[in-house]
């Protein structure tokens, strides 16, 4: 019975939640490993059996941040089933995340961004969309699920402005650099069109000519990142953490910063703040009396 509910659950993360397949296989794995250890059919669960393996969890030592890794993926399997109609009242619905500490995110230096980028050169039609694509990720500072839905009616290239819909579906404009505006009209007029498969909406697309994925652009972005030989454990959204870190160190006004990454709460754009230690140390070096 517990194989088939994590056969379906792990359909339900891939087909209707779109998670990445590594995410999809370790909130599997972590049902599993309690549904074996709670030694009952998923259907049957209650909020104590829940509480008690916390408790174990807590009595072994786990980290916070294994113990929530753990609690999201109960809670979505749970989720799952109240959303079939398997059970009628979620045992995880009351089971708070454990406080996690702030960790900062990892941020690239200029250097790295340039030798990632530089390496998206060349005549090919998907080279063309890779450069735009890096371009794009670190000149306007996007999350992946809004680069890969840019519509080529979201372009504003004479004026230099990108309409994007972010979380919640709300609208904002953002700024595009010079580079950035040139990479995506070279792969508008040297590659989409080679690639292309009849009418298409989007702005990137996949080497059959259709929407490229979420999964397509971070395939893409580990290319070149492994290309470079940088070390750090690079994402797409690590580009947007770039953009923001990059700009802070250059002086831009925290509101303005907040506005183009489309955060609603400007506590969010502040960890910005705190990630470049150095440049803080260079600061105060310069600036304090006892410096």
């Amino acid at each position: 019975m517990n194989d088939d509910l994590i056969k379906s659950f792990a359909t339900f993360l891939l087909i209707e939640q779109g998670v990445a397949d590594r995410t999809q296989e370790s909130y599997c794995q972590e049902v599993g490993r309690f549904l074996n250890w709670v030694g009952k059919d998923g259907e049957k669960v209650v909020v104590d059996d829940i509480r008690r393996y916390l408790r174990l969890l807590s009595d072994l030592g786990q980290s916070s941040f294994t113990v929530a890794r753990k609690i999201s993926s109960l809670k979505s399997f749970f989720k799952f089933l109240c959303s079939r109609g398997i059970i009628d009242q979620d045992p995880t619905g009351n089971i708070e995340m454990p406080k996690l500490p702030k960790r900062l995110p990892v941020v690239l230096s200029i250097p790295e961004v340039s030798r990632i980028i530089e390496l998206a050169s060349g005549n090919e039609p998907l080279t063309f969309r890779d450069r735009a694509m890096l371009e794009v990720l670190y000149g306007c500072g996007l999350r992946v699920s809004e680069l890969i839905s840019i519509k080529l009616s979201d372009l504003n290239l004479k004026e230099g402005f990108l309409r994007v819909v972010g979380k919640g579906d709300k609208e904002r404009l953002v700024p595009v650099g010079e580079r950035a505006v040139a990479a995506i009209q070279a792969w508008l007029e040297k590659g989409r069109l080679k690639v292309a498969r009849g009418s298409n909406p989007f702005l990137f697309l996949n080497h059959l000519g259709k929407h490229l994925s979420r999964m397509g652009a971070w395939k893409i972005v580990k290319k070149y990142v492994v290309k470079a030989g940088v070390k750090k454990r690079v994402t797409p959204h690590t580009f947007r953490h770039s953009f923001a870190t990059h700009l802070i160190e250059g002086g831009a006004n925290l509101r303005a910063v907040q506005m183009m990454l489309g955060h609603v709460d400007i506590a969010t754009t502040q960890i910005y703040l705190h990630i470049d230690r150095e440049t803080l140390r260079e600061v105060h070096r310069t600036c304090h009396p006892r410096g």
